[in-house]
């Protein structure tokens, strides 16, 4: 409804026309995880908002905000007036393969406080796990053997972590925090206080040979895919230990069993693979050397990131700048 304006000065009418006005319909389309929290979650916020969940979505001409996870490849074709897609978790990388996304619909990511903190404490408890040795102990206690191993300060450790974006500059800054010799690599340059930062292909090398731990963080990008491959890995010290919290893209899974089979790694603590769930007849489930989380380290509480997929869908309605925007070109 909207009122027009007839005549001027005190001699004026105004009368009421039906317009029409776009619907703005927010769809879920996430076919591997239980949208109900995310609804109970939004609609807590926010009963006022047209929610609904796909495939049962109705009429796909009415949405224009999707908040997606794992959505089937080409969908987003179905929607000719979707303006935005808001990504359920921090990483884009399955989004911004599918070709279906219109050139108008700005994409969006989850930064979540509680998402970085728990990046943090996976992190840190894998490097305290391998400081202390708790998977030689773990062998150890297969065979019934009692033998004290001298235990490595933290001090003396260095954590190379890969990805200085808003999660690893979180996770390098608790890991100095806690007493760890930290440094950094990115693509460009950037200042942490207490992180010696590298930056760039010409001092990617230098990073490597001083990460005794190597905590992979980066974007999964065509430039970043199998980058944890025979040659980078094969520079870190002897002895070195691998966390892979990225994606299961950046790891080519046989250069890792190579260099721990003939003992230049001491050991990897992976949550992320290339196939999920990891299949059954998969090495890695057996080696000894091998520390396996089922992608776990990070999780999206949904009572969490409701208020910024609420913030964004008012944006939106407003015609106002939206809030995590990702760079497509750059893919995060």
């Amino acid at each position: 409804m909207a009122g027009i304006v007839y005549g001027l000065g005190p001699d004026y009418f105004v009368k009421f026309v039906e317009v029409d006005t776009p619907s703005m319909t927010l769809s879920l389309i996430c076919p591997t995880k239980d949208p109900a929290p995310w609804v109970a979650a939004i609609k807590a916020i926010d009963s006022g908002i047209d929610l609904r969940v796909w495939p049962d979505d109705g009429d796909k001409a009415d949405v224009t905000f999707a908040l997606v996870w794992a959505q089937p490849q080409g969908i987003f074709a179905q929607y000719a007036n979707l303006q935005v897609i808001a990504s359920m978790g921090a990483g884009v990388d399955n989004l911004l393969k599918d070709s279906s996304i219109p050139e108008q619909t700005t994409v969006v990511r989850m930064v979540d406080p509680q998402l970085v903190s728990q990046m943090g404490d996976y992190v840190l408890a894998a490097s305290l796990n391998h400081g202390r040795q708790f998977l030689n102990y773990a062998q150890q206690q297969q065979r019934r053997q009692w033998q004290p191993l001298a235990p490595q300060n933290m001090g003396d450790i260095t954590v190379g972590v890969m990805g200085l974006g808003q999660i690893g500059n979180a996770v390098a800054t608790r890991l100095v925090q806690v007493g760890f010799r930290t440094i950094g690599w990115s693509r460009r340059n950037k200042s942490i206080e207490k992180v010696q930062v590298f930056s760039g292909q010409q001092q990617l090398a230098d990073f490597l040979a001083a990460s005794e731990i190597l905590v992979c963080l980066l974007p999964l990008t065509p430039e970043t895919e199998n980058i944890l491959n025979a040659e980078t890995l094969g520079q870190l010290p002897q002895g070195a230990y691998v966390i892979n919290v990225a994606r299961g893209n950046h790891l080519v899974e046989e250069d890792l069993l190579l260099l721990l089979n003939n003992d230049h790694l001491a050991g990897a603590c992976l949550d992320v693979f290339r196939q999920e769930p990891l299949p059954q007849e998969h090495p890695f489930w057996r080696h000894t050397k091998v520390t396996i989380t089922p992608h776990i380290a990070s999780l999206t509480n949904p009572v969490s990131v409701a208020p910024q997929i609420v913030e964004n869908y008012r944006r939106m309605q407003r015609k106002q700048p939206l809030m995590n925007q990702v760079d497509l070109r750059q893919g995060y």
